[in-house]
């Protein structure tokens, strides 16, 4: 019951401090916004939505995910708030998921506004609800884990904020969101799928259109894979780097 406690207000301290203020969620309305905007033009000289579809909401997720994350946890461990949960009779585990997840209902918050927006105004044909949710939950976690991952290296929130764009921006061209993998030069694309953000923009793929460049079946395999090796990985970077 303690435990139970001790996690939904850790949630609900890092909701009311850093989540839920009003420049974070306009962002998660914007940026989104912004980017359906932008294929808008596209759109209508050059292909379908359905095209755009799963990138744009994948890149909402994985900017809204990372960019929380590497805030709260970076800030908390340099003015020592983390420190003061570590003492707290809480297991490793279940501290780093109570972290975790506000940035997870955040990811799946943001995508809300270009999937909407694609459906209602678009006229967007989604092929399977039920795996499109799935695929957004999955690609909200594994997004917050590798912000996690991130952020356990760096001591500054620029740091934090540097590292994640090292490695999101060319997710944005190596990841599918926008260019098919099958259009990548044969030397890159290995490096493709060492990326777990691919398996689950296939998954929002399959979802919308029913094609994917991979099973489903594997798609989920894979991603909750990379969701158990970040997570595990993180957590021993904590123990070994932040508890004396």
């Amino acid at each position: 019951m303690k435990q139970n406690i001790a996690f939904w207000n850790i949630l609900l301290k890092d909701m009311k401090n850093y989540y839920l203020k009003p420049p974070n969620i306009s962002w998660g309305i914007i940026f989104p916004f912004a980017w359906m905007l932008m294929m808008f033009v596209k759109t209508k000289s050059a292909f379908h939505i359905e095209e755009v579809f799963s990138g744009i909401v994948a890149m909402s997720i994985l900017f809204g995910t990372t960019s929380m994350l590497s805030v709260t946890i970076t800030f908390e461990r340099k003015s020592r708030s983390f420190e003061r949960l570590l003492l707290a009779p809480l297991r490793m585990e279940l501290l780093i998921v109570a972290k975790i997840t506000g940035a997870i209902l955040f990811g799946i918050f943001n995508s809300i506004i270009p999937v909407l927006f694609s459906v209602l105004y678009f006229k967007a044909v989604v092929a399977n609800w039920t795996v499109l949710i799935i695929g957004i939950i999955l690609l909200s976690i594994i997004s917050t884990l590798l912000g996690l991952f991130i952020s356990v290296s760096a001591k500054e929130v620029f740091e934090a904020q540097t590292y994640s764009n090292f490695f999101r921006f060319p997710m944005i061209f190596l990841c599918g969101l926008f260019i098919p993998i099958a259009t990548l030069p044969v030397f890159i694309r290995p490096l493709s799928y060492l990326l777990p953000v691919t398996y689950g923009v296939d998954i929002l793929k399959y979802s919308i259109t029913g094609n994917n460049t991979l099973s489903i079946v594997l798609d989920l395999t894979l991603v909750l894979m990379f969701c158990f090796m970040l997570f595990y990985s993180s957590l021993f970077f904590i123990k070994k780097k932040w508890i004396i």
